[in-house]
C-alpha cells in the first residue's frame, strides 16, 4: 500500500469535508426559492447529495475514507432519506438529537465493554497515547455528544427553526473544537508528545 492510502486530511481538505456539508445545508435554509417551511427539505436533500460528495472527495483525494466518516455519511442518509419521506419538520430538529445519543451509546458501551472504540478508529491521531489516555477520551467524548443531545433538544423546543439552524453552525461546532481544545492537557499527560497535534474527534457534520 502505497503512502498516499494511509494520508490523513488536514487543513482545508478536513474543513472541507467535516464543515463542508453542513454549511450547504445553513446556505440552502436560507436561500432556497421556496416557502420557509420547504427550505428545511430542500436543505436536507442538498445536505445528503454535500455528504455523500464529501466521502468520494475523501475517498479520492486521500484513499481513504474514516469508519467515522461512514457512520455519519450512513446516518445523515438514512435520517435524510427518512426526514422527506415523513415530511415532518421536528423530526429534523431530532435528528442530532438521536445522533448523538447513538455515538455516545457507542462510546459508552466500547468503555464499558473495555474496548475504547476511539482508539480503533483515531489511533494514527493521537500516537504514543497511553490506554488509560484512550479510556479517559472515549469517556470525555461520550460525555460530550450526551452533553449535545440535551443541548440540541433545548435550542429547538424553545427557539425557531433559523435560530436553531444558525446554532448548528454557530453554537454547535465552536462548542465541539473548544470541548477538543480543553482535552489537550490530558492527552499531554497521558504519553501524547507534545510535538502532536491532534485533530478534534470527528463527529461529522449532522444536519
Amino acid at each position: 500500500m502505497s503512502a498516499a492510502s494511509h494520508e490523513e486530511p488536514t487543513g482545508g481538505s478536513r474543513l472541507l469535508i467535516d464543515l463542508g456539508p453542513l454549511l450547504v445545508f445553513f446556505l440552502a435554509n436560507f436561500f432556497a426559492p421556496v416557502d420557509p417551511l420547504g427550505r428545511i427539505f430542500v436543505a436536507t436533500g442538498a445536505f445528503m447529495v454535500a455528504m455523500v460528495a464529501a466521502m468520494i472527495y475523501s475517498a479520492i483525494k486521500f484513499r481513504r475514507i474514516s469508519p467515522l466518516l461512514w457512520f455519519s455519511g450512513a446516518m445523515v442518509v438514512i435520517l435524510g432519506g427518512l426526514t422527506i419521506w415523513l415530511h415532518n419538520e421536528t423530526f429534523i430538529k431530532v435528528k442530532p438529537t438521536i445522533y448523538y445519543l447513538l455515538v455516545s451509546g457507542l462510546l459508552g458501551f466500547g468503555l464499558w465493554s473495555g474496548k475504547p472504540l476511539l482508539k480503533m478508529v483515531l489511533g494514527s491521531a493521537y500516537p504514543g497515547l497511553t490506554d488509560a489516555g484512550w479510556s479517559k477520551l472515549t469517556r470525555n467524548w461520550a460525555l460530550f455528544f450526551l452533553f449535545m443531545a440535551v443541548v440540541n433538544e433545548t435550542v429547538w423546543r424553545n427557539s425557531t427553526t433559523d435560530f436553531w439552524v444558525g446554532f448548528k453552525l454557530w453554537g454547535a461546532i465552536p462548542l465541539t473544537f473548544l470541548f477538543a481544545a480543553l482535552n489537550i492537557p490530558m492527552l499531554l499527560r497521558h504519553g501524547l508528545s507534545q510535538d502532536d497535534k491532534p485533530e478534534p474527534v470527528e463527529a461529522g457534520p449532522v444536519e
